[in-house]
């Protein structure tokens, strides 16, 4: 699976080692000691963002557990950082015009204080002087009392206006532009969600909404260990609607859960449980050997759910990886399962045939996980798309030579964009005549998933992220 691009949601392409991994904060030195804590993590969040390409939900929580912030202070922080990096583009615009000059040319370190300020006075119930004046001592004890002038002066300017106002002032005129800059996406973000939507275009609105909002967390409760009702019942959670393994949290750190540091449960997007039961659940021709294959493993979420269910049915799962390190982690959540973990790439993973079930959870843009990760809308560009549509045909064909005759193959990505779903099955289709299933069928009890074959899951209809999956039989011979 070797490729220059890293994936959104976390599947990397590549196979050399991550230069994402968060690293320890800094404490506060004794200048920062008597300000806003909360704010300021916030603040060496979207600096981490910034400066090391970092992603801000590795970030933090580290960064909480080492400032030992908890509770209210622990929310604030978690608020404030995820808010202002997943609105950045609108708050960037309207930053821009109350400082009278192009984003580009206001310094780095005070553009993290000012997002944090602006996000607080348009999108928070924080009083405008509080936000006004905690961001202002940010800079002041960092930078001096001149640039915290300069704070003090765009952020009483940003102010003056709602956010409602502030939209009317500054939004594109065309429809989807307009909504794109409201919700806080890019425009061409919101272009292929429209195109993904085609005749439920009128949806637009609705998904923009969704995904401009904090997720859930949702956990999966480990088949053969423990069922979601007992999960539900030991976390204080709720019984998810559509997957038989999925718990609802209204918040807090998951990792601290019994459960989850026991290896009974783990966190898992519910849209990807359902992608998991779906291989699990499509039809074979003939009989089902045992032999399962998850073709891109990592981070190995997928791959301990379907561990689990061919354990239960006395089957084993080969789980491949091409990152080594990535491989160590897919072992450690696969512990104790029937999980053969193999690093390799996928589109020649040097593999014996013959597989009766394969996933293909290729690597994508992840604009259908956009809201687990706020800072990777403004990340992404159109240019990423076609080098992993490439990749993701290569990995499809390779899965459709490792399956065997009436086997079946389930692609999915975490993207709605046509070019790395609806396209890359027809492709597949047509070239090496592999059937399209009824895809629908694998996902009972679910609904709006419209008329065709492929299943297309969205945040506004389903509370899960915007997961595509389709399921292919290899013809029997």
């Amino acid at each position: 699976m070797s490729d220059s691009r890293r994936p959104a949601r976390g599947k990397r392409a590549g196979t050399g080692a991550s230069n994402n991994r968060p690293r320890q904060a800094r404490r506060p030195d004794a200048a920062q000691a008597g300000l806003d804590q909360p704010r300021l993590a916030a603040r060496d969040v979207l600096r981490a963002v910034r400066e090391r390409d970092a992603y801000a939900n590795l970030v933090l929580p580290g960064l909480l557990r080492e400032r030992r912030l908890d509770g209210r202070d622990a929310a604030l922080a978690t608020e404030l950082a995820y808010g202002a990096a997943r609105a950045r583009g609108l708050l960037d615009a309207v930053i821009a015009d109350c400082a009278g000059r192009p984003i580009g040319e206001v310094d780095g370190p005070l553009l993290d204080v000012l997002q944090l300020g602006a996000y607080q006075l348009l999108r928070t119930r924080v009083a405008p002087h509080a936000a006004v004046a905690t961001s202002v001592d940010l800079v002041r004890a960092e930078a001096g009392p001149g640039k915290a002038g300069f704070v003090n002066a765009v952020l009483r300017r940003v102010s003056e206006r709602s956010e409602a106002e502030w939209v009317e002032r500054l939004a594109p005129s065309d429809p989807i532009g307009r909504l794109a800059f409201q919700h806080a996406h890019p425009a061409w973000i919101a272009q292929v969600f429209a195109d993904a939507l085609g005749p439920d275009a009128g949806e637009l609105e609705d998904v923009l909404i969704a995904d401009d909002s904090r997720p859930a967390v949702h956990l999966v409760a480990r088949p053969g260990e423990i069922s979601a009702e007992e999960l539900a019942l030991v976390t204080g959670g709720e019984v998810g609607r559509y997957s038989p393994y999925a718990v609802y949290l209204d918040g807090g750190d998951p990792g601290q859960l019994d459960a989850v540091r026991e290896g009974l449960a783990g966190v898992q997007d519910e849209g990807s449980q359902l992608v998991a039961r779906a291989l699990a659940l499509a039809p074979l021709e003939g009989a089902d050997g045992g032999r399962w294959l998850d073709l891109c493993a990592g981070p190995g979420g997928k791959a301990a759910l379907l561990g689990a269910l061919a354990g239960i049915e006395g089957g084993r799962l080969d789980a491949v990886e091409p990152v080594a390190h990535r491989a160590d982690l897919i072992r450690k959540t696969t512990r104790e399962l029937p999980v053969d973990v193999h690093v390799a790439d996928g589109r020649d993973p040097g593999l014996a045939g013959g597989y009766d079930r394969i996933l293909v959870d290729a690597p994508c843009t992840g604009l259908g996980a956009l809201r687990r990760r706020p800072e990777a809308r403004w990340r992404r560009q159109p240019s990423d798309v076609a080098g992993l549509a490439k990749l993701q045909r290569e990995l499809l064909a390779s899965a459709l030579g490792l399956v065997r005759p009436g086997g079946v193959v389930v692609y999915s990505t975490c993207s709605p964009h046509l070019s790395e779903t609806v396209a890359v099955v027809a492709d597949a289709v047509r070239r090496y005549g592999a059937t399209a299933l009824d895809t629908r069928a694998l996902v009972p009890g679910v609904p709006g998933l419209g008329d065709g074959t492929s299943v297309q899951l969205w945040p506004h209809r389903h509370g899960t992220d915007a997961m595509f999956l389709a399921a292919l039989r290899k013809p029997a011979e």
